[in-house]
This record gives C-alpha cells, structure tokens and sequence, in this order.
C-alpha cells in the first residue's frame, strides 16, 4: 500500500464544502443497576453528558481532522442545540453558512449504559421547515461554491436536500468546474445526475438501482453498478459493504473489491461520513480511485474502533496503517 503522507499534505491545501443535514449530537453516559418499580425499563444514573456534531456536520469535522479548511451549510436555528453545534464547529475552525428555516436545531440523544447504546431520542422539525428555493440556495451558496475544491451534497432524509437545491447546486458546481459528490439517503428519492461520486451502502445501492434485495442471495454488484450508471450519470460509485469493505465503479463497470480495513469494530457510527469525507478529499488532489478508496478504508477502520460519533487525524491514520502493514 502507498504511503498516505503525500496524500495528506496536498490535503491540508484543499477547501472542501458540505452542503446537508447538520444535526447535534448529545450522549448521555450512565450506568444501571436497577428495574424501575414505574415500569420494567432500567434506571440509567448519568455520570457525565458530551456533544458533538453529527450528520453533514460530522462530515465537516472529518474533513477539518484531516486537515482541510470546510465550510458546512446547514440550518442551525437560535436555540441551545444550534448554539451548542456552532460551538463546536467555531472550536475546530469550521466555516458556517446557515441556511433559511424555521424548525429547531436537529438533535440526537443517545444514552449509553456501559458503552452500550439503551435508546436514541431525536428532537425536529418537519422536512418543510429546512428547505429553502433555488433563488436562496444561489444566493448562499454561490461564492462559496466558487471558492471551494469540492462539494459534498449530505443527506440525512431530514429536508434541506431536494430535487431543486441539488439541482441548483449542481448546475453552479459544473460551470465552476468542480468535484461534487452525494451521499443519498434513497428513501427521499432525490433526483441527481452528473455528479462525480455516490457512497451509497448496500442497502441503499438496492434502493437507488430500483433492485429488491433477495435473502441469502449473492450481491448482485454487476447489474447494480449497471444500473446506477444509467439512471444517475454518476462518474464514480463506492458502496460501502461494512465488513465486506467497499465496491468500486467507474461508468458502471466495477474496478475493484477492497477489503475492509478494520481490526476491531467497536461503533460504525459516523463511519459513512468518514469515508465520503476521505474519498472526496483524495479524489480532489486527483488520487486515482483505488487509492482514494484504500485512504477512506484506513480512516474508516480508524473512526469504527472508537466509541460514538468521531473523527481521524493525519497522525492516527499514518499510525494505524504502520501497524497493518
């Protein structure tokens, strides 16, 4: 495997950015002991609260971990969690375009009870809350746009990406000249085309070919590579197979199968968001899509070994692939 070091360092001089679904991510931390005499749940006893940014937001933090500059767009309304999440993004100097809406801040709750995750409590807003028109996102977006490397368009299904904003978005990134990518969520059904990269996973590579999943039947890559190549004109597809590793096409011909790269998988979240961040940023500097694949493979198996939603530094990942070689 080539050294990631030239890699990195063409890395730090890229500006990336991610367009989506910003989100706050709380965790409760607790133990439990004890049924409660309520109701037959357990009592969790907190010990300690932390937050971080999630969803297009984490994408943004991963890409300011491997040393980039970022710009995330992102609706963050005037409430704790919208304080909090710019907060945080301000701290790991992340640039803020927020967008139009009305709703709240969106926000997920996890408690965890032994490093365990109990339950998950989501706070937002209807879809309709964070769209915003063609004539707004060309407003917002257009120098932002033009002073960019790349774009990241990042769907979490919660309202800010639709046919019109991606549309408009990827009519202003084409005429720059620039890298845009898309990690779809199928069950919105966005329209796309033109793009220069897709990281679906398995799941939503089904979905987004128009395929049904048949059990215990053997992933049928071909026609799904086939297929997202003619309904989506996307350059590059990557799905990601979770411990299968990743799936590479160019014009809807598979180029290769990379194993995953993790040895302990200890929490995925997050993992998706490290490897769009990875492979966006090695495609930028011009990385053939091997490479930029075995770069994301190696930050992903960092990230996945760490509990919660998390990042990777250029330290961690040279580290880590030291010690596989």
């Amino acid at each position: 495997m080539k050294s990631f070091a030239p890699l990195l360092k063409k890395i730090s001089r890229l500006r990336i950015l991610v367009i989506g679904d910003v989100m706050l991510d709380h965790y409760i931390w607790g133990d439990a002991h004890r049924i409660s005499p309520e109701a037959p749940v357990p009592v969790v006893n907190i010990d300690h609260d932390s937050w971080t940014a999630g969803g297009a937001a984490n994408v943004a933090l991963n890409i300011a971990s491997l040393g980039a500059s970022c710009t995330v767009a992102g609706f963050m309304a005037d409430d704790d969690a919208g304080r909090k999440l710019s907060s945080i993004l301000r701290e790991h100097k992340i640039d803020t375009l927020p967008t139009p809406g009305t709703g709240s801040t969106i926000l997920k709750t996890r408690v965890l009870v032994q490093h365990q995750q109990l339950c998950r409590l989501d706070r937002e807003s209807p879809p309709a809350s964070y769209q915003m028109s063609a004539v707004e996102a060309r407003a917002l977006l257009h120098d932002a746009i033009i002073q960019s490397d790349a774009i990241i368009l990042s769907d979490y299904a919660k309202g800010i990406l639709t046919n019109e904003l991606v549309a408009t978005v990827t009519k202003l990134a084409r005429k720059a000249g620039k890298f845009i990518a898309l990690d779809p969520k199928p069950k919105r059904k966005l329209k796309f085309r033109d793009l220069d990269l897709i990281t679906p996973n398995k799941r939503e590579s089904f979905e987004l070919a128009g395929i049904e999943a048949q059990p215990h039947s053997p992933y049928p890559a071909d026609e799904i590579c086939r297929r997202l190549h003619k309904l989506h004109g996307t350059r590059n597809v990557v799905v990601t197979l979770g411990e299968d590793g990743m799936l590479l096409s160019a014009a809807g011909k598979i180029t290769k199968t990379i194993p995953t790269a993790a040895r302990e998988v200890f929490d995925v979240s997050g993992a998706g968001d490290t490897a769009l961040a990875s492979l966006v940023l090695a495609l930028t500097t011009g990385a053939k899509l091997e490479h930029a694949a075995q770069f994301a493979n190696a930050a992903s198996g960092v990230v996945v070994g760490k509990l919660g939603t998390a990042t990777v530094s250029p330290q961690e990942l040279l580290d880590y692939v030291a010690h596989q070689s």
